[in-house]
């Protein structure tokens, strides 16, 4: 009798026969591959998780927290702020002043033209410094730079005082600080009955009105008194820290 072979079994050894031969080893392992692939890289929604950057893909943070520095790309003139460098944006004192923070004060006193002596009382030194960028120091600023700046009646300077922006009077009053004055023909106020003003002069320089000296006092600095706005005095300049492209653009404008 014959036998005819079992239609499975033949199938599962035709099968054994051809996965042994290397075409078939090859298929198997494209197969492997895609499905490891597919599994073994994580997804949201579709998009892929990596912590490299892929076009469609989700960035994941490192282990600090913070995205990868190479996933971040470069910004053209990153290291530049409206074209100016750290060095311009950085606020500096002018040449020949104390860095005292946030602000600078002269070295040295203004040095007053021959032209100009005796003109240098407080409305001149005032309108100097502002003329310079800067500003007439208070008092308070200038005992407080003592130690950077030698201050007047220091050994460059010995038995003189300088000016501050401090004022003082040596009145009561309102006119002790000076008066606009009532010029001729001025009229008081017709609803309230008042009657005309007599006319004054004006006082815009009152003598009751001083200005506050300092001076270096053994190098920690002390008061010398108070001066009429109208003498003559030794002085010096301060000023607000600016960057070297702020005083650039000013130097342009002049």
């Amino acid at each position: 009798m014959r036998k005819h072979l079992n239609p499975p079994l033949a199938i599962s050894i035709l099968a054994l026969i051809l996965a042994s031969t290397p075409l078939a080893q090859a298929a198997r392992h494209t197969v492997d591959h895609a499905v490891h692939k597919i599994f073994a890289t994580p997804k949201v929604d579709g998009h892929r998780l990596s912590t490299k950057p892929y076009a469609g893909g989700i960035l994941l943070l490192g282990k600090n927290k913070k995205f990868p520095a190479r996933a971040i790309p470069a910004v053209s003139e990153a290291d530049t702020l409206g074209g100016k460098t750290a060095a311009e944006l950085q606020p500096t004192c002018p040449a020949n002043t104390a860095d005292l923070g946030t602000w600078c004060l002269e070295k040295q006193l203004y040095p007053v033209s021959k032209a100009d002596a005796g003109k240098n009382d407080f409305f001149w030194a005032s309108q100097t410094c502002a003329e310079k960028g800067g500003f007439l120091p208070s008092a308070s600023e200038l005992l407080g730079a003592v130690k950077d700046v030698e201050l007047a009646g220091g050994p460059a300077t010995p038995g003189q005082r300088e000016m501050s922006s401090t004022l003082i009077t040596t009145e009561a009053g309102s006119s002790a600080a000076g008066s606009e004055g009532v010029s001729e023909g001025s009229t008081g106020d017709k609803n309230t009955g008042e009657p005309n003003p007599i006319p004054l002069p004006a006082n815009p320089e009152p003598e009751t009105t001083q200005y506050v000296t300092v001076f270096s006092a053994a190098g920690h600095g002390g008061l010398a008194g108070g001066e009429p706005v109208k003498d003559a005095q030794s002085f010096r300049c301060a000023y607000v820290k600016t960057t070297a492209a702020t005083s650039a653009s000013n130097a342009e404008e002049e």
